[in-house]
């Protein structure tokens, strides 16, 4: 919402002003502690959801429902919604194909009557859209091999220390890997390591200026 409302400090803040849902006689709650409190509550229970889907769609309902925000609530709901989904290597969820009017008697039925029979019926068929055309993404741009996802965080470590000053043999050895994926992680890390550019080195939360720094010593440590 950044840019969005007129009162920067409403961004993300939870919201002391009424808020009243267009074409519907639903009115949310207008407590701001309580508001507080059930959007606390909601994130903590999504966090016990086990199954990604059920949490991704237990967060865009209640977050659109609850609407603790003074704008973008729903848009807030339909991210929200894709953080189980990636946190459990799910594909996305996009509402680009929804109609808006198929969206807005969803959203009724929970505002009105708590009714999420519309609204669970609207998330699968947009989800197995949204499945669909992730896979038609990743046929046309690869998919990263199965030694980087399993160790994509090891791999960030390994290229912080290397380029803070330890050496690539001494990095991969602290990380007590299986002696069957010692030699390839390491290979991985060098090749990761000679293409590190100023450019590309957020992805590794580093700064520019160590990163360049780095380069201009050399690359040393690979």
């Amino acid at each position: 919402m950044q840019g969005l409302m007129e009162d920067a400090r409403a961004v993300g803040a939870i919201r002391r002003k009424i808020v009243n849902i267009d074409d519907s006689v639903y009115v949310p709650s207008q407590v701001p502690s309580l508001l507080e409190e059930m959007l606390a509550l909601v994130v903590e229970k999504s966090r016990l959801v086990r199954n990604p889907l059920e949490a991704a769609f237990f967060l865009w309902v209640n977050i659109a429902y609850l609407q603790p925000f003074e704008d973008g609530n729903k848009r807030t709901s339909r991210l929200s919604a894709n953080i189980p989904l990636l946190l459990g290597n799910c594909a996305p969820l996009s509402f680009l194909d929804v109609d808006v009017n198929d969206y807005a008697h969803a959203m009724l039925g929970v505002y009105e009557r708590r009714d999420t029979t519309m609204a669970g019926e609207l998330f699968e068929w947009t989800y197995r859209r949204s499945i669909a055309k992730y896979r038609t993404v990743q046929q046309a741009i690869g998919v990263p091999g199965p030694l980087r996802v399993a160790y994509r965080e090891q791999l960030r470590d390994v290229v912080q220390r290397v380029v803070g000053g330890d050496s690539l043999a001494a990095a991969v050895a602290a990380l007590g890997l299986p002696e069957g994926d010692w030699e390839r992680f390491e290979a991985l890390a060098r090749e990761e390591l000679r293409h590190l550019e100023p450019y590309n080195c957020a992805r590794y939360r580093l700064s520019m200026g160590v990163v360049e720094q780095w380069i201009r010593a050399g690359r040393p440590g690979i």
